[in-house]
C-alpha cells in the first residue's frame, strides 16, 4: 500500500498524461472540487477517485479518451444527455471525452452533485 497521498498520486497521472488527456482530467477534477467543495480523493485500482458518502466517480485515461465512470449513474439525472459509455449497464454510467471535445461546466456540476445526493440518500 503506498504511503503516497491521493491528491499527489492524481497530480503525478495528470503531469504523466499531458496533453490534451491531462489537461482534460485536470480540468475535471477541478469541476468537481468547484461543485463539491468536500470531495474526497483517493487513488484506487491505479486511478483517480471521488468519493463522499461513497464513490461519485473514477476517472480513467484511455488512448483516445478520458473516462469518467459513475457506479450509479443509470439512476442520476441526465437532462443534457452525458452518459455517453456503458450505457448497457443497470447501474453504472461513463461519459468518454475526446480530444477536442467541449466540458459542459453547469451540466456536469450537476451530475457531481446528484451522485453525491445518491449516496447519502443511499446511506440513510
Amino acid at each position: 500500500m503506498s504511503t503516497t497521498p491521493a491528491s499527489a498520486l492524481i497530480d503525478e497521472r495528470i503531469a504523466t498524461l499531458g496533453g490534451w488527456r491531462g489537461d482534460t482530467l485536470a480540468a475535471l477534477r477541478a469541476l468537481l472540487h468547484d461543485a463539491v467543495p468536500n470531495i474526497v480523493e483517493e487513488w484506487k485500482w491505479s486511478n483517480p477517485v471521488w468519493s463522499l458518502d461513497g464513490i461519485v466517480c473514477t476517472g480513467e485515461a484511455y488512448k483516445s479518451a478520458v473516462k469518467m465512470t459513475f457506479p450509479r449513474g443509470a439512476a442520476l439525472p441526465d437532462p443534457k444527455g452525458l452518459f455517453n459509455a456503458s450505457l448497457e449497464g443497470k447501474v453504472r454510467r461513463a461519459i468518454d471525452f475526446h480530444e477536442g471535445g467541449k466540458l459542459d461546466k453547469p451540466a456536469l456540476k450537476a451530475l457531481f452533485r446528484a451522485a453525491v445526493a445518491a449516496n447519502q440518500a443511499a446511506r440513510r
